[in-house]
């Protein structure tokens, strides 16, 4: 496991595993991985989930259609994630509280914080576009989760399920881009 330089409350930040993410979103019952390419999570989630066959990739070219497909998916009884990162979230605002929020729909995101400075949290960013997202989810009354180091990844699939047994959306906020192991 990498060491990053950053640290969080004195301590080193690791890197994060994608390989452990995936098995998070695999243990959580996640059919379709629904995505844009993304820089902060393609090398260590979106390549090796386009090589395996489960669950299956959706590429798509636009976050909020992404929404709109997980949405469907949702109605179909099948659980689907939606892969992007902070600037396709702030582009499909709209989309997301049309859909996931007034009809009240287990719209998974995993959000990858573009440039987010590891081990910094993400309200304390230099990033104007990755400080805001959490008051942004905050005022939309959307659940969230930050996943900045290794032992954060287990929030991952017990957020996924209440998300699910509430029928709410719910955010993951990736905060460092996850190695390829």
């Amino acid at each position: 496991m990498e060491v990053r330089a950053s640290a969080v409350d004195g301590r080193p930040v690791a890197g994060i595993s994608g390989e452990s993410i995936i098995q998070q979103i695999k243990a959580s019952g996640i059919e379709f991985v629904v995505s844009v390419p993304d820089i902060t999570t393609s090398e260590g989630l979106l390549r090796p989930l386009a090589a395996g066959t489960a669950p299956k990739l959706v590429r798509i070219c636009k976050e909020d259609e992404g929404v709109a497909i997980c949405a469907g998916l949702a109605h179909t009884q099948k659980r689907s994630l939606l892969l992007i990162q902070q600037t396709g979230l702030l582009d499909s605002i709209n989309a997301i509280r049309g859909v996931a929020v007034e009809y009240s729909l287990p719209i998974c995101m995993m959000v990858g914080l573009l440039e987010k400075e590891v081990g910094i949290r993400p309200r304390q960013s230099k990033r104007y576009g990755v400080r805001i997202v959490e008051p942004i989810l905050d005022a939309m009354g959307i659940a969230y989760e930050e996943i900045e180091e290794q032992s954060d990844v287990a929030k991952i699939g017990p957020a996924i399920d209440r998300a699910y047994a509430q029928s709410k959306p719910i955010v993951m906020l990736i905060g460092q881009r996850p190695t390829a192991s």
